[in-house]
């Protein structure tokens, strides 16, 4: 625990904050509502018209309760708290990838460790939300404050990220990952159901991203391995497994729930358009 209240200021720091976007006023069109016009999260999910649920949509990882990441990080997290933005609430898992692991119980190898200490130390320059790169995953898919939109089709889903404007495509038509890879940001994906569940493979990525904000590492061998299922209409259970042999020394599992913003949309969020930040960084 102490060790991850010294870790609190380079969580924050590195952390990219982005509230957001959506059409104003503009109903979507076959949502369920209530008797008084809201979206009704907990109908039924939707299916497409071959009977598979229907992931599409504007998403975003369910905030985390206060007290949650206090407790994780200690009580300096709410020296980090400004009006409209509190990061009290992010995912725990987007500050650190390990947060329901005990320090004695870390599956980091020494290689990862001694890049994580270099990482926090310099976060300012290092992190790559810092320099306008993207996010990578699992990170993109769980920051609490940075929705994505899923559109789907009988072949294939994309994603589209609002924090850094980049996309991720799954495929679901039976194609099998890349054996020789050009390593990618967001690497490659395939999927296929599995009765209510995209069950998604990802592999093929550079190792130029963090697994979370605090800095943890991963090599080009990583391995996401992701399930969705859509629940009801508002509410999608993603489980995630990272595996990278590399630097740690078993698969790491976590679970987050993503919550549907309803009558929204993605707008572009371009992090370089006129970026004056990394002049200054130490």
């Amino acid at each position: 625990m102490s060790t991850r209240t010294a870790w609190v200021s380079a969580v924050f720091g590195a952390a990219t904050v982005c509230a957001p976007a959506q059409w104003l006023d503009h109903a979507t069109p076959g949502t369920p509502r209530t008797p008084d016009g809201k979206a009704n999260l907990s109908a039924k999910a939707p299916r497409t018209s071959v009977g598979k649920p229907d992931l599409s949509g504007v998403w975003r990882t369910a905030l985390t309760p206060p007290a949650e990441n206090e407790r994780i990080f200690g009580g300096k997290v709410s020296d980090f708290v400004v009006p409209g933005d509190d990061p009290r609430t992010f995912s725990k898992y987007f500050l650190d990838i390990l947060s329901d692991f005990k320090p004695e119980d870390s599956p980091m190898l020494p290689a990862a460790a001694e890049i994580l200490a270099t990482n926090i130390e310099k976060r300012g320059t290092l992190s790559p939300a810092a320099r306008c790169l993207p996010q990578g995953l699992p990170r993109a898919d769980i920051f609490s404050y940075a929705p994505f939109k899923i559109i789907q089709t009988s072949t294939e889903l994309a994603f589209l990220y609002e924090v850094d404007d980049t996309y991720r495509q799954i495929y679901i038509d039976g194609r099998k990952l890349p054996l020789d890879p050009q390593p990618a940001w967001l690497g490659y994906s395939v999927g296929k159901w599995e009765g209510e569940v995209l069950v998604v493979d990802a592999a093929g990525f550079n190792d130029k991203t963090w697994l979370d904000s605090i800095g943890h590492p991963h090599s080009e061998r990583l391995q996401v391995h992701e399930r969705f299922h859509r629940r009801d209409f508002g509410h999608m259970d993603l489980t995630v497994t990272v595996t990278d042999p590399v630097y740690y020394s078993k698969p790491i599992t976590f679970q987050v729930t993503e919550v549907l913003i309803p009558d929204s949309d993605v707008l572009e969020n371009i992090c370089n358009e006129n970026e004056k930040d990394q002049a200054h960084l130490k």
